[in-house]
């Protein structure tokens, strides 16, 4: 019998995925959790078979739980769900141990196939992304690929229009911290203001103006 771990802080998109998981597996066993606090807690107290894990999450996202997550058991899958498109978030989960990244917009049979390709020891990627792990040097990116997954998460609450300390509140850090951040995103990206900033996400697609 598979056990299956998912984190999801919307309980109708995790009923959503409960059924299609329970169409194509009857017996599987599945744990709900609703942050990423809640579900580092339950792969340290229990042993599972696959963690499926939405990314954009209260507290603990879903990026920096699987950080955790690999570092304590290594070897468990995880596939990360988002409704954000590959290409701005599927090299960072897979270069941080994802075994694979799927847009929710997926049909539910793309959902399947990615569980039985991760449940074989295989990654569900597309080519797309595949010949970005294989070939994508530095000078080829844009400058936003170029931050840390932290500073990225940064840059998105600075371009949504997060003050410095709503976010040093929403991560748990010393505005410090935050402003030191700040400071390394304006210079990796060239730009000055935040509202120089919110353009170039909005331009680079990271956010929509309809989020502002």
């Amino acid at each position: 019998m598979k056990r299956i771990l998912l984190a999801d802080d919307h309980s109708f998109i995790r009923l959503g995925l409960i059924q299609i998981l329970k169409d194509e597996y009857p017996s599987v066993e599945i744990k709900e959790v609703g942050d990423g606090d809640a579900l580092v807690k339950e792969v340290m107290q229990q042993d599972w078979d696959l963690v499926i894990s939405d990314l954009d999450m209260p507290g603990k996202n879903g990026l920096e739980a699987l950080e955790q997550i690999k570092l304590l058991k290594p070897k468990l899958p995880v596939l990360i769900l988002s409704v954000f498109t590959e290409d701005l978030y599927a090299v960072r989960v897979i270069k941080a141990g994802a075994s694979g990244y799927m847009n929710k917009n997926a049909a539910p049979y793309e959902l399947v196939t990615a569980i039985q390709r991760i449940l074989l020891g295989r990654k569900y990627i597309t080519a797309e992304i595949a010949e970005k792990l294989l070939s994508n040097p530095d000078a080829d990116k844009k400058p936003h690929e170029l931050l840390s997954n932290r500073e990225f998460e940064i840059f998105k609450m600075l371009a949504l229009g997060k003050t410095i300390s709503q976010i040093a509140d929403s991560l748990s850090l010393a505005l410090t911290t935050i402003s030191t951040y700040r400071g390394r995103i304006m210079e990796k990206l060239n730009l000055s203001t935040n509202s120089e900033l919110t353009r170039y996400a909005i331009t680079n697609h990271i956010i929509s103006d309809i989020n502002l």
